[in-house]
């Protein structure tokens, strides 16, 4: 748990300041600027008031069952659905509340197990039948990173459509035009296939449908690129793609991205040491986490108006293909 001193120590200033500010006393005389810098190292440290740990015992938020869709070995290869859960769990933390894990099993979870907690945070793309199991048993629902079709359901994604049209239109700015794509048909895939077919560069042949998994773009590159059509970028669904991406290229003797650039999405840790390191968007996963315990929070507090929130994500440049200050 962070303390007001550590706050303190990383922003400069005293103790007794960091509280009178973190608990808005008005009579304090501080400056704009330091004030916002001890709300921020306050954010940064994940540190929550006694105030907010208090809103969270007083709305009876005091058990959150996180319902995964993926099992536990599934999520033990995904950076990013673990720094997801990591959110979750650090600011459930800072407030105090307990967190119980339900990952994915052939059947569905004991009933009991979410009708014993104040809350659920529904992680990944749920199926329908299991949307409605939720929705039955769970007292208050969050989904987080994928919004079901639903105007009553709160949910907290990042927005991949938008992060898919602007790495397509910086890729086609730095001169690629054959760009294929290796993962599945979500916003990702429904995107590119959308803009690629307006900017009249679309070839229902670069497109291949595979697992999100690191032997999946370990087949799926190796099939396409073995096939000697032309193509000079390939974008993947996620970084363990990219992953097995590499490896075929490698096999195939070419080289990154001097005959051919890749791209992806997560911005997991291993992408900066990936050789050479990996262009890719950044999901905000622990954001998407924090965002779903508020979401949380403010249903148990009495709000009936669901709310459907979009996180940026931005777009991180490396050597697997050219720099756009380069073209």
């Amino acid at each position: 748990m962070v303390t007001l001193k550590e706050i303190a120590q990383a922003v400069g200033v005293s103790t007794a300041t960091v509280s009178r500010v973190l608990n808005f006393d008005s009579t304090l005389s501080v400056t704009a600027k330091k004030r916002q810098a001890i709300i921020e190292a306050a954010e940064r440290l994940n540190y929550a008031t006694p105030r907010n740990r208090n809103r969270a015992n007083q709305q009876g938020l005091s058990k959150v069952a996180l319902v995964h869709f993926l099992r536990p070995d599934q999520e033990l290869i995904d950076p990013y659905y673990v720094a997801l859960r990591l959110g979750i769990e650090s600011r459930c933390a800072a407030l105090k509340i307990e967190t119980v894990k339900v990952y994915h099993t052939d059947s569905m979870p004991d009933a009991n197990l979410l009708q014993s907690a104040s809350g659920v945070i529904a992680i990944g793309r749920q199926q329908e039948l299991e949307i409605a199991w939720l929705k039955r048993h769970a007292r208050h629902l969050v989904f987080a990173d994928f919004a079901p079709d639903d105007d009553d359901a709160d949910s907290v994604q990042g927005d991949l459509g938008a992060a898919m049209r602007k790495l397509l239109g910086a890729l086609v700015d730095m001169g690629y035009r054959h760009i294929a794509y290796l993962g599945g048909n979500d916003a990702r895939g429904a995107t590119y296939v959308n803009w690629m077919r307006e900017a009249d560069l679309f070839d229902e042949y670069l497109v291949r449908d595979d697992s999100g998994t690191e032997e999946g773009g370990y087949r799926a590159a190796r099939a396409l690129l073995g096939e000697g059509r032309k193509i000079d970028a390939l974008v993947l669904f996620n970084d363990n793609m990219a992953v097995g991406a590499y490896r075929a290229i490698h096999e195939l003797g070419l080289s990154i991205p001097d005959d051919i650039a890749v791209a992806s999405f997560n911005d997991i840790s291993v992408a900066q040491f990936m050789n050479p390191p990996l262009s890719t968007v950044h999901l905000p996963a622990e954001e998407i986490g924090e965002t779903a315990v508020e979401l949380l929070l403010e249903r148990a507090g009495g709000r009936e108006l669901a709310k459907h929130i979009t996180l940026a994500s931005r777009l991180i440049w490396r050597g697997s293909t050219r720099h756009p200050e380069a073209t």
